[in-house]
Formats: structure tokens, sequence, C-alpha cells
């Protein structure tokens, strides 16, 4: 059986109803995979395709998408199903028709009732990935620690690897160090997050309803979530005030929104080079100054 006759099999399994691909086009998928609309005469799909190792990405992918879906707060690509046929790995999901950016309003609403769900410990189901960098999830019950060995940690050891060491290095330790006094009148809550929120995994369907797509979940304080959608563009100003009538953000958040976004941008450095990394040292330096 081919990888398309798979999948034919796979949503027909899914919907109780024979589906035939009779138009098969490729569109966009950002970097990592391949990406293709299906269809019948009746529905589409969306489908990602990759080397047959990759299967893990998508498999802790459809686990976040089902968990966002499952909050039923805001509109997400339903996982439809995970596979590998041959040396190929695929995820099925639904189609959404995407028409632009959400109005800030209603997208600050759904993500404020996004974040209200909580779980008891920091961490997710399974280890994901930030791009194609690994993001480790194991579960905790101490947000700092999880930060400091789970985000900054990881990610400062592989720049090390990737030969950022140095003054990097050396800055991105103490800032570990002083990770406690970013908290010392303010204690998160493990909130279900996105997880990688920057303006191109954000958009809206033909009603309007804000959508988010390409997950990186994990449970965390929700701040990282909205430091990183400041980070990478920016939903505005209605955004922030609609999310703050339903869930308000401690006022920290002003200070800490830098210190999160340090973990991303240490992960372009990882990802893409030098220029990221003069930039982590940069916020790095600045977010020491601002705790002494």
């Amino acid at each position: 059986m081919s990888l398309w006759q798979q999948i034919e099999s796979n949503i027909s399994s899914h919907t109780g109803e024979s589906f035939k691909i009779q138009e098969k086009h490729s569109v966009s998928g950002g970097e990592i995979n391949n990406a293709f609309k299906i269809s019948d005469d009746k529905t589409s799909y969306f489908v990602k395709t990759n080397r047959q190792q990759m299967a893990y990405m998508f498999e802790a992918e459809a686990r976040a998408l089902q968990q966002i879906f499952q909050t039923q707060t805001i509109k997400v690509p339903e996982p439809i199903h995970v596979g590998v046929s041959g040396h190929e790995s695929y995820f099925v999901m639904s189609w959404l028709n995407l028409t632009g950016s959400p109005g800030g309003e209603k997208f600050g609403r759904k993500m404020a009732g996004l974040h209200q769900n909580v779980n008891e410990q920091f961490g997710f189901f399974v280890d994901n990935t930030i791009g194609s960098t690994p993001q480790l999830n194991q579960w905790s019950n101490d947000w700092i620690d999880f930060w400091q060995k789970q985000r900054l940690g990881y990610q400062l050891n592989l720049a090390k690897k990737n030969g950022f060491g140095g003054q990097l290095h050396g800055l991105g330790q103490k800032l570990i160090e002083k990770t406690p006094l970013f908290f010392k009148s303010y204690k998160p809550a493990a909130s279900l997050l996105h997880g990688d929120l920057w303006a191109g995994n954000w958009s809206a369907d033909e009603t309007g309803a804000p959508v988010i797509y390409d997950p990186a979940s994990y449970y965390g304080d929700r701040e990282a979530d909205l430091a990183m959608m400041e980070l990478f563009g920016n939903p505005g100003r209605q955004f922030f005030d609609a999310y703050n009538e339903v869930f308000p953000v401690d006022e920290g958040y002003a200070i800490r929104k830098s210190f999160y976004n340090v973990y991303h941008i240490l992960n372009h450095a990882n990802l893409f080079g030098a220029s990221y990394a003069m930039q982590a040292q940069n916020m790095i330096e600045n977010l020491l100054a601002e705790v002494g």
C-alpha cells in the first residue's frame, strides 16, 4: 500500500466514510516538513510528511493539538492520524481555511481561556521539538528548576557544543543562578501552552475565529507564551487588553518576558548562527543588570 493509499484508509477509518483523493497540492509548510492539501469532492485535509525517523515529532505535535482541541477554547486543526509508510512518516489533520490575522479582542479572550487550563505539574506527556531542536518536558513540581534545567540550561549547553561558549555560556550560567530572583513575588501556575507562538503560528479562519497551529506544547508559565508573541510579531494592544480582562497578567511580566525570550533567541542561535548568539548575550546582560 502506497503512502497516499494508507492515508486514504486512515481518513476513511476516522470518518466512517470512504475517502479517495481527487486533488493533491503541495502547500507551504515551513522549512522542516513537506506539506500537502488533499481533497475528495467534499472534504479537505492537511498532510505533513518527513523522513521515517521524524515520526516522533509528528506524534508529539498530534498530542499537543489533541490537548488544546479538548479544551474547546481556541481553534486548532484536529489531528487525524500519525503513521509511517516505507521511508516516510506522515501526519494527517483537518484542513482549515486561514484568512489572516485574527481580531485582537477575540484572540485575547481565547488565549486567556486556553491558559486557564492548568495541570498539577510542569512539563508534558512527551518531549517535543522547538523548531527542529529537541525540547525536554519531564514532569516537575518546581517551575524554576524546570526552566533552569530543561529550558535555559539545555539551550546553553547546546550553544556551547555549537561553538557559542565563552562569555555567552558564562553569562547564561549566571542567569540560571539568578533565576529565582525573577520569581520572588510571583508563583506561576502550570498552564497549557502552545509553546511556539510566534506570528507565523496564529491566524483566523473564514469566520474570523482565531486559530493556532504547529504547537510545541507543555504545561508552564503562561507568560512564556505571551512573551514569544511579542518577540516575533505582536498581537497588539486589543489582544492584551482583552486577555487581561479575562486572566490578568502579573506586573512583573514586563521584565520576565525578556527572561523567557532568551530561550527562543538561544534556540535561534543554535539553529541559525552567530547573530542570534550576540542578541542572546545582550539580553542576558540586561537581565542580570535588572536583578543586580
